[in-house]
């Protein structure tokens, strides 16, 4: 299931999951020479198209990309919009989500939200550090409210504990995750789930953001406050940095096509 959802990367020029060797890869494989003058959505049955001067955009499976609001649709179209002489699908998020949500996550939709389910159950806010107090202190800050929205809206109690040993969460909370998550089984909205749930590390991070409990630039925060911790004493190399990047490039993506299809 984690290969067909890494399926963001499916297709000619997505060669690896990981943004830094994809980026590798793709600088060895030549891209795509831009096609197409004239971009535009129209409207078709069951939603919006995108159109390439005149003709419908398609999936790696060659099914056409039909998504249910125009806001969604110009996401997309303004990804292709902007390309140059060539077509760099790094600098497309939005389309490689969508093209993962209809050729992969729509028939595998139980299995997607059993993956972010599994997910919650090791969520990344629950294991904290013992010590500098300050990155105590700053996980606290970070963490503590997405757990508090998380008791207050779906009902789900976590369980925290100091270090990495593996801590089982109560059945209870487990539960109203798994409910909360039959309400998300629209394909577009469980690929932008699961692909935020991935690159933060926390079920309940993504899951805050869908519910607009907090943004996307707060969730990615505080899924690096670590990182952030470790990167303020010891500073940060080049690659990391740039891997860095592109993950919160295809974070920001997935944030913004929930928003576009919540209307």
């Amino acid at each position: 299931m984690r290969d067909l959802l890494d399926g963001l990367e499916q297709g000619k020029w997505l060669s690896d999951a990981d943004p830094v060797k994809r980026a590798r890869n793709q600088m060895k494989t030549p891209m795509p020479k831009r096609f197409y003058a004239e971009v535009s959505v129209a409207p078709v049955e069951g939603g919006y198209a995108i159109h390439l001067d005149g003709k419908p955009v398609r999936t790696p499976a060659k099914a056409m990309i039909v998504l249910p609001t125009e806001a969604a649709a110009q996401l997309v179209a303004d990804e292709f919009a902007a390309q140059g002489e060539f077509i760099d699908l790094r600098a497309m998020p939005g389309l490689r989500l969508v093209n993962t949500a209809i050729d992969g996550v729509a028939s595998e939709a139980d299995a997607v939200a059993e993956d972010i389910l599994r997910f919650s159950s090791s969520d990344l806010l629950c294991y904290r550090a013992d010590a500098p107090q300050g990155l105590v202190e700053r996980q606290s800050q970070a963490w503590d409210p997405v757990l508090d929205w998380a008791r207050a809206a779906l009902g789900a109690r976590f369980i925290l504990t100091e270090g990495v040993m593996h801590v089982e969460q109560p059945r209870e909370a487990i539960t109203a995750i798994s409910l909360h998550l039959l309400r998300k089984k629209e394909p577009l909205r469980l690929a932008a789930l699961h692909l935020m749930t991935s690159l933060t590390g926390s079920a309940l991070l993504a899951l805050a953001v869908e519910e607009g409990a907090i943004d996307a630039d707060e969730a990615w925060s505080a899924a690096h406050v670590d990182e952030d911790w470790n990167i303020a004493q010891w500073g940060e190399d080049a690659e990391a940095s740039a891997r860095r990047a592109a993950r919160k490039r295809d974070m920001m993506a997935a944030a913004a096509l929930i928003t576009a299809i919540s209307g």
